[in-house]
């Protein structure tokens, strides 16, 4: 009988262990078929971003927000010009990097088509801070025109889009290099090898000195990829501050509260639980 039963264990375990190479066999197979971008060059994916120690990315920190001021000055006169940023608005700048009469008087200096009026005509009015920040083209066919056929992408969300998000971003705008021998980059495009696979239609656009900061901060190129990347990253999260501050409000109030669990279990219910009961009969 146990010869029958270790017999019987022998032949299920080589049925499972069959049956298991045979599902992982044909998902690899299906997986091999089905995703055909993968390659083996490393330049096809791009190098990967070192870390930066992002003063954000702390669990008790919130955004620098001069440096958020500071980005949102390097977007507006340089990044602007192809990109957009459709999920802000001007609105959501007050008291974050701007106060409330600053954005007015940055929103009245775009002019924004509404109506209909009593005519049922179309007019121009100027910027209201509820409205969002301007697009540089009208649609994608204008974008695509004006950038030998590249499509600039909307920047609103491009640090969570984007592998590496932040690290990814700042390594970008800074990773400008001549192509090494042997790589041919065609007319057009520009060399960065932290772009998969190296050819990006978006020449260098940050040169030291190109914008003056208000603060007197040095304008090097590094610093406004540091600052512009810092910029996005509140656009791709505005809530960010809120949430740190409600999470460790949170976190202080359970943490008072396990406190008084613990406090309460082992001086007020303990004693009671381990109390030791004697009967003794009348005699």
């Amino acid at each position: 009988m146990v010869r029958k039963t270790h017999s019987f264990v022998f032949q299920n375990s080589k049925q499972i262990a069959a049956v298991t190479t045979g599902i992982v066999g044909t998902a690899a197979l299906a997986y091999s078929l089905v995703d055909n971008t993968v390659s083996a060059n490393m330049a096809d994916e791009g190098l990967h971003p070192p870390a930066h120690p992002w003063y954000h990315k702390s669990p008790i920190h919130t955004f620098d927000h001069a440096a958020v001021r500071r980005g949102y000055q390097v977007y507006r006169e340089v990044c602007s010009a192809c990109h957009s940023l459709d999920r802000i608005a001007w609105r959501n700048l007050i008291n974050v990097s701007h106060s409330e009469d600053e954005v007015k008087a940055m929103s009245e200096e775009v002019e924004y088509e509404d109506g209909p009026d009593d005519e049922g005509e179309m007019f121009q009015r100027p910027g209201k801070p509820s409205d969002y920040m301007p697009k540089p083209y009208p649609n994608e066919e204008a974008a695509r025109a004006g950038n030998a056929g590249a499509l600039p992408p909307d920047l609103s969300l491009i640090i969570k889009a984007r592998h590496g998000g932040a690290d990814y971003v700042f390594a970008l705008l800074t990773g400008y290099v001549d192509a090494p021998a042997g790589v041919e980059v065609r007319e057009g495009l520009n060399y960065n090898p932290y772009f998969p696979g190296g050819a990006i239609a978006m020449a260098r656009v940050l040169f030291d000195g190109l914008v003056e900061y208000e603060d007197g901060t040095p304008a090097t190129s590094s610093q406004m990829a540091r600052d512009v990347t810092t910029f996005l990253a509140w656009a791709a999260e505005p809530e960010h501050d809120d949430r740190k501050k409600m999470g460790m409000k949170a976190t202080i109030i359970l943490s008072t509260l396990t406190l008084l669990t613990v406090y309460i279990k082992r001086f007020k219910w303990a004693p009671l639980k381990t109390r030791k009961i004697i009967y003794n009969p009348p005699k």
